[in-house]
């Protein structure tokens, strides 16, 4: 009788496995309220990262310590997290009230509030995806924070390595000089496994005004934290609040943003004119719209990008608060969210457009009831997109009578990861497929690749996969995508739930039109399977300019029928 052969999972199939266990644990806690990171749960959700290896955490799986992945997860979880032994995850449970200061991350719009030495909580306003996304990058810290521990304790965890002890003395020290903080990074670089250049590089990509030693006090506390768990036994606890496991997956900050936009299109009679949805950033829309009449004297070459760039630097706040005030005389409407789902609006009503203030134009037979309303909403973050457009797109209810909004078209323009090509190369999609599951969404794309040809920029068609957080992918499953025959150029976190709630108003609940025009574009971020290309590499800079203009461009001339 032969042998039946036993087929070997592919790497592939592993991280997937990875991901599926990460994602059910990550619930599983939810549901129980806390965790110890240090405990059994965390302990698969740390083994489950290292089979995982995502790109984006590099050398997570090596002893020595992984720099680029730090400073990723530093930028988009409050400052001083690292000090903390209890991260209590809430809802919005009003404590912007308090006389407590919102910490902000400056790569992800969350309110996190410092309650005393020991314990930060973080606001969680934007569902599941958001959880996802911090305990993630949490179970890194931690990942980090255990092998720092690792490095340092000596004789069973009785003595510190000198390396430590001097450490520890700079970080204690009232008064700092540069000489001793040089030797201090010396010190650190022993302790991490890395080299003296690239402690430093790290250190001043880190450091503040405020904080030049931030990148050294990190080490010492996510150190401090880990050593003391394993000699004194103090663990340090992640919890998830009543309210905000009550509240989960109602959609109760969807529900207010939306309520608010649409009283505000019912005030200012525009509910029942045809309506453009544009999720974008905050500032292509009105800059593409205004930015060269506004502008012209500054700026006489139209045809520039230059125009742009400054709008886009720090330096030039003026220019765009002269595009601003431009746009604020010809009929745009700003509603800045406090609704707590972080998504600010820009409402533009192009029957207030003066003569030659607008850089597009309208088909002159057109009359003052059928000129477009331009509504634009900042990037909703994963699951959130579903909640948002879904609560958008229902109808306004005034006692007994329903309000249907008059939706044209919903356009999506965002940054995703690209699986052939580079920084600023463009993907149209035909269809979303959800990672994980056989859900697939096929739709009709207004947008199509030869709209972008002739602009030096590579130009991607087919299915974008929609992921369930960035921060977990790792090459053997892009290649996977790409390579197979899903054909998949690209991976993003929004396009499944966003056409998820626009396939059902449309074509189930009858809420808009059943014939909307639907609009995708996406520009790259980065590339995930080539190494030192991820999102941990930095930002886009300059490179993000010409497609997210041009994207602009090609919907707004759509619009207006140009």
């Amino acid at each position: 009788m032969m042998a039946t052969e036993v087929k070997q999972t592919t790497r592939a199939q592993e991280s997937t496995n990875a991901i599926e266990r990460l994602y059910i644990t990550m619930r599983h806690l939810l549901n129980r309220g806390f965790y110890k990171p240090s405990g059994v749960s965390g302990n698969a959700l740390r083994s489950a990262l290292l089979l995982l290896r995502p790109e984006i955490y590099g050398t997570i799986a090596e002893d020595k310590a992984e720099l680029n992945g730090l400073i990723y997860v530093l930028e988009r979880l409050p400052e001083g997290i690292e000090e903390c032994r209890f991260i209590n995850l809430t809802s919005d449970e009003g404590f912007a009230k308090s006389h407590l200061k919102a910490i902000v991350p400056p790569k992800r719009r969350r309110n996190c509030y410092r309650i005393d030495d020991e314990q930060m909580n973080i606001e969680i306003t934007r569902g599941r995806s958001d959880i996802y996304d911090i305990l993630t990058h949490l179970t890194f810290l931690f990942v980090e924070s255990g092998k720092i521990c690792r490095r340092v304790l000596v004789d069973n965890g009785n003595a510190t390595i000198r390396d430590w002890d001097k450490l520890t003395e700079f970080v204690l020290s009232e008064e700092k000089d540069d000489e001793e903080r040089e030797v201090a990074l010396i010190h650190c670089a022993n302790i991490l496994g890395r080299t003296f250049d690239e402690v430093v590089e790290i250190e001043n990509k880190l450091k503040t005004t405020d904080d030049p030693d931030r990148f050294l006090n990190v080490i010492y506390w996510l150190g401090k934290l880990a050593i003391e768990e394993e000699t004194t036994g103090n663990k340090r606890t992640i919890t998830f609040s009543p309210l905000l496991r009550e509240r989960l997956g109602h959609h109760l900050h969807g529900e207010k943003w939306a309520d608010k936009i649409k009283s505000t299109l019912k005030e200012h009679n525009l509910i029942d004119r045809p309506l453009h949805i544009i999720s974008a950033n905050m500032h292509s829309v009105m800059n593409s719209l205004f930015a060269k009449k506004a502008l012209a004297q500054e700026f006489p070459d139209s045809d520039s990008l230059d125009i742009y760039e400054a709008l886009g630097s720090e330096k030039h706040k003026s220019l765009n608060k002269k595009v601003r005030s431009h746009a604020e005389k010809n009929g745009m409407i700003f509603l800045e969210d406090e609704s707590g789902a972080n998504i600010d609006v820009q409402i533009f009503d192009t029957a207030k457009f003066g003569k030659q203030s607008c850089c597009y134009k309208l088909p002159e037979d057109i009359s003052q009831e059928e000129k477009p309303v331009i509504f634009v909403m900042d990037y909703a973050f994963g699951e959130q997109a579903y909640e948002t457009i879904d609560e958008l797109l229902k109808p306004m209810e005034e006692g007994e009578e329903k309000i249907f909004l008059n939706v044209d078209s919903v356009s999506i323009m965002g940054k995703a990861g690209i699986l052939e090509g580079g920084k600023g190369d463009l993907m149209i999609p035909s269809a979303h497929i959800f990672e994980g599951t056989a859900d697939n969404y096929p739709f009709k794309n207004e947008l199509n690749g030869s709209d972008f040809e002739g602009h030096g920029l590579k130009v991607m068609e087919g299915t974008m996969v929609t992921v369930l957080g960035t921060s977990l992918q790792n090459r053997d499953i892009l290649q996977f995508f790409h390579e197979s025959t899903w054909n998949v150029i690209g991976l993003e976190m929004e396009g499944v739930h966003y056409q998820k709630a626009i396939q059902s108003a449309s074509q189930i609940r009858k809420s808009i039109k059943k014939d909307v025009k639907v609009r995708y574009a996406y520009y790259a971020s980065d590339n995930p399977l080539e190494t030192g290309s991820t999102l941990a590499s930095g930002g886009l800079g300059t490179t993000g300019v010409k497609p997210t203009y041009l994207i602009t461009d090609r919907i707004l001339k759509q619009l207006f029928n140009l």
